[in-house]
């Protein structure tokens, strides 16, 4: 029925679902945009869309392994908000420090787990 293990479609929905959050609650990202980036609102929608069509992507055997890699890159991409939000209080949007050094390295570990899937 389903030809992929079960947790690539976990992986997918949990995009697809983020992505849908960047239309449903675009102030959550758009507090968090670098303010040196021009035109934040479209990219907080490019975001969005980009991680719905990414997560639709992985379940199919055509776009896998470009939506794995696709999803890599997306997510080196977000670093640049992650970095951001260390840099100053307001910047941090109330999250607390200690989460926030621990999403870097679970940017990490989303791209390997993203990588897996272009192995199989």
């Amino acid at each position: 029925m389903f030809p992929y293990p079960w947790h690539l479609y976990l992986m997918a929905g949990m995009y697809v679902v983020a992505g849908l959050m960047h239309f449903i609650k675009p102030k959550i990202y758009l507090r968090i945009m670098p303010r040196y980036l021009p035109m934040p609102q479209l990219l907080v929608f490019l975001s969005g869309l980009a991680e719905i069509l990414l997560g639709f992507g992985l379940c199919f055997a055509y776009t896998k392994t470009l939506s794995s890699y696709g999803i890599i890159v997306m997510l080196g991409i977000f670093l640049t908000v992650h970095f951001y939000m260390l840099s100053g209080e307001k910047e941090a949007a109330g999250i607390p420090r200690w989460i926030l050094l621990l999403r870097i390295p679970l940017q990490f570990v989303l791209m390997y787990w993203a990588y897996s899937y272009t192995l199989i």
